[in-house]
């Protein structure tokens, strides 16, 4: 693989696999939960109801990320897609006790997924941009989403 690719993808590529771990505490979770013997059916269904809500978001997320890399910045998309997996464990383990505990994360997830997805919008026209008008502002863009995406951890 040429060394110019995996710099651009790299960290994305890392954040990437910290997910597959994550989707595996998942299952392990939901699994040693099933295989107990005082099974609880009601902690039983939350856990298997935050593992399942994790995965219909999972591929939105993975895409997003990507695209938001690909197209704008790779530092700001990988360290939202991190923050993102920290508040989806959040959400997991809140899930776990009671379901009003999962809210924190799950708004923290959502605001990650937003700002994700403005950097697809963003990398997006601004290629447009480029290939139509001629008028390229990614260097402007990238230095506005690094000293954005810190930003990101204000409550």
């Amino acid at each position: 693989m040429d060394v110019d690719i995996m710099e651009n993808i790299f960290l994305l590529v890392l954040v990437t696999l910290l997910s597959v771990v994550q989707n595996a505490f998942f299952a392990l979770k939901v699994e040693k939960e099933c295989k107990s013997q005082n099974t609880k059916a009601a902690a039983f269904e939350r856990l298997s109801c935050a593992k399942r809500n994790c995965m219909d978001t999972y591929p939105t997320f993975l895409a997003i990320m990507w695209c938001a890399g690909i197209c704008l910045s790779q530092a700001p998309a990988a360290f939202a897609g991190a923050v993102y997996l920290f508040a989806r464990q959040k959400y997991f383990v809140g899930y776990m006790g009671q379901t009003c505990q999962s809210t924190p994360g799950y708004l923290f997830g959502k605001r990650m997924l937003s700002f994700l997805f403005l950097m697809c919008v963003v990398g997006i026209v601004n290629f447009l941009l480029g290939q139509y008008c001629g008028s390229d502002y990614k260097e402007y863009i990238q230095t506005i989403t690094k000293t954005l995406s810190p930003l990101l951890l204000i409550p």
